[in-house]
């Protein structure tokens, strides 16, 4: 069965029939969630019966939209590793670090939960086809979950978004557009297109089931931290649906007695070129404002208007939380610096967390013994590489290629 109650406005709490095929709010337009029977849930699911299910992110099915007889459209997203970070760590003068690799998911990066969610919930519910502004993983993404299940999409990207993002989208059939700007530029356009040609509106948070997808990644947090919750959670924030979503998760787990700690302190990290939720974090204001002319390399970072920016300001308040802009050097040495001390080729977003938690070190705002989780949100291998030393060439005689490999190894 399914245990969803009903759907209500984060801000103005009017309720919606999880039955319909639902968009914003259409009391206030701002964004909706998907509220349970959590009493209910606990009824028909315990952590042991957890534990013998297969992995994926539908072992949490209980705490999911899905009907009892709804069959997922999946690729097995889900259930990434949770790697300690301990060199890390001791780099920092830290003593708990992990990183939730996002990196493993079917498309390389987070967006698979909350795409693949959306989609199964919009096919439902009587999708015919889907259109969804990116700039860069939510569309290939996208594009895989409707090919997966039989159904069209168009991808609207900002020119310049990774090419290996709009290769995905393409080779998994969808129509694929460019277009001068940012993603809000193609959110504009997606706004117009989607109603006039009947096909189901993607945008991050401008419907209740990517977050419910995105939420996962909390749930496994929790049993990967032996059902408890970090001290601090950094994560890179252009969108939000996962800083929004992860503690909905944890909330969820709390009322249903399954965690007892407080929630993590939520650090949102951002680019210096596109920061609205870091400078209406500061200023003390109650929403973003639209961040002028966003530049960044880390495209998921290139976000000038987050349409939860109210609920995200609202999480890092309550949680004691805080929000960081990073240089573009400081990610690409962060990027470098994963990878040399933990073999960890993470995107340009996640590695901006490793900076940012360098900052927060150095303003003593984060304690030595602070149990600490960074989301790496996506695989660097979709990217291009930071600046790297050239390969050295081998030339000449054996002796010749021996001598200069060791010269070059210092050994």
């Amino acid at each position: 069965m399914s245990f969803v109650s009903h759907v209500e406005c984060t801000i103005c709490g009017h309720r919606h029939d999880a039955k319909r095929v639902l968009s914003v709010c259409e009391q206030c337009g701002q964004m909706l969630a998907v509220r349970y029977d959590l009493e209910q849930v606990n009824k028909h699911v315990t952590k042991e019966a957890l534990r013998a299910r297969p992995p994926g992110m539908y072992r949490f099915r209980e705490l999911t939209p899905l009907d009892e007889d709804e069959t997922p459209v999946t690729l097995g997203e889900g259930s990434t590793p949770l790697l300690a970070l301990r060199r890390l760590a001791a780099h920092f003068g830290l003593r708990h670090v992990w990183g939730k690799d996002e990196g493993q998911n079917p498309t390389g990066s987070f967006k698979a939960r909350g795409l693949g969610m959306a989609i199964t919930l919009a096919r439902a519910r009587g999708a015919t086809g889907f259109v969804i502004p990116s700039a860069g993983n939510a569309g290939g993404a996208a594009a895989v979950y409707a090919a997966r299940c039989g159904l069209p999409c168009a991808v609207i990207v900002p020119r310049g978004t990774p090419p290996a993002a709009i290769a995905e989208a393409a080779i998994a059939g969808a129509k694929v557009f460019t277009i001068e700007g940012s993603i809000a530029t193609a959110g504009k356009v997606v706004a117009k297109v989607a109603p006039q040609i009947g096909w189901f509106d993607l945008s991050t948070l401008k419907e209740p089931y990517r977050l419910e997808g995105k939420k996962t990644m909390g749930l496994e947090l929790a049993e990967q931290l032996g059902w408890t919750m970090p001290d601090v959670l950094l994560y890179p924030t252009g969108g939000g649906t996962g800083l929004v979503g992860i503690p909905k998760g944890y909330e969820e787990l709390r009322a249903m007695g399954w965690v007892g700690d407080p929630l993590p302190r939520v650090i949102a990290v951002q680019a210096e070129g596109c920061a609205p939720v870091v400078k209406a974090f500061h200023d003390g204001a109650d929403t973003t404002a639209a961040w002028e002319n966003p530049t960044t390399h880390a495209a998921g970072l290139r976000v000038p208007s987050p349409f939860a920016g109210r609920q995200m300001l609202k999480i890092l308040r309550d949680t004691g939380g805080d929000a960081v802009a990073v240089s573009e050097r400081a990610i690409q040495d962060a990027q470098r610096l994963l990878g040399r001390l933990e073999g960890v080729w993470t995107s340009p977003e996640g590695a901006a967390l490793v900076a940012a938690l360098g900052v927060l070190k150095e303003r003593r705002d984060i304690s030595a013994d602070a149990r600490v989780v960074l989301v790496l949100t996506g695989a660097g291998i979709k990217y291009d590489p930071p600046p790297l030393p050239p390969a050295v060439d081998l030339a000449g005689s054996d002796d010749d290629v021996v001598a200069a490999v060791r010269g070059a190894l210092g050994v």
